[in-house]
């Protein structure tokens, strides 16, 4: 169920699959055991959406710096998330998605020069992969600096699921490197994958048949609960 509704939140706005995935298993099992389940699903349904527009070699080309930052921000948030206490793993994890359901709406108008994303796109990905090699949660800051490079609306999809497909293998080979990934995550990762792909197609029928932007508000009040849930509960009620 949380896969389908995972995929499903995936398919109308092109994000959430992570974010939701992670947030809602984590009300029974730790971060680290949530993105090992997440990993096969966030890889195939990214690739998917990645694939779907035209311009990959262009795109990849325009976000290396920033992917590359991803790489390398993965291995250190997970170096570091060593020596944190769950809790406050799990209360960082709430802000994310606290963050995250502030600013996922926000469409500025306010699109970066070429001289600005030539430093912002490496710090970008690195506190990308920070917050994802901690949390499992790469959203933030990525999408909202892909949203300030002017993009059209299908090559922002792409970029986007091009930044979480990224985000997705280098979680993986932290999280295979450091044992966290085991052959049982496997198998329940590929049954998830089911439901995910069944969501995303249900969601890609909702958008054509309704209005994203209340989709969207909903979809975001809900996040920023839960987030206040994790932020809060996980320092004062554990």
């Amino acid at each position: 169920m949380v896969f389908l509704l995972a995929g499903t939140v995936k398919g109308v706005i092109g994000l959430g699959l992570p974010t939701v995935a992670v947030g809602l298993l984590n009300l029974v099992m730790t971060p680290t055991e949530a993105a090992a389940i997440l990993l096969i699903p966030s890889f195939f349904t990214n690739v998917w959406q990645m694939v779907g527009g035209p311009g990959l070699v262009l795109t990849t080309r325009r976000l290396a710096p920033a992917l590359i930052g991803i790489c390398l921000g993965t291995s250190l948030g997970a170096l570091a998330s060593r020596f944190v206490a769950q809790q406050q793993i799990t209360a960082a994890l709430g802000v994310a998605l606290m963050l995250y359901a502030m600013t996922g709406r926000s469409t500025g108008n306010r699109v970066l020069s070429a001289r600005a994303e030539r430093w912002l796109g490496p710090l970008t990905g690195a506190c990308t992969g920070a917050i994802a090699g901690a949390t499992g949660i790469f959203v933030l800051p990525a999408v909202p600096y892909l949203r300030a490079l002017g993009m059209s609306r299908v090559n922002l999809l792409q970029a986007m699921g091009l930044s979480f497909t990224v985000s997705t293998i280098a979680l993986g080979v932290v999280l295979a490197c450091a044992g966290d990934f085991h052959v049982a995550d496997m198998g329940l990762s590929c049954f998830a994958l089911l439901p995910a792909v069944a969501g995303m197609a249900l969601g890609r029928y909702l958008n054509r048949n309704m209005d994203p932007a209340v989709f969207a508000r909903c979809f975001f009040a809900g996040l920023f609960l839960l987030g206040s849930y994790f932020a809060f509960g996980a320092l004062v009620f554990r």
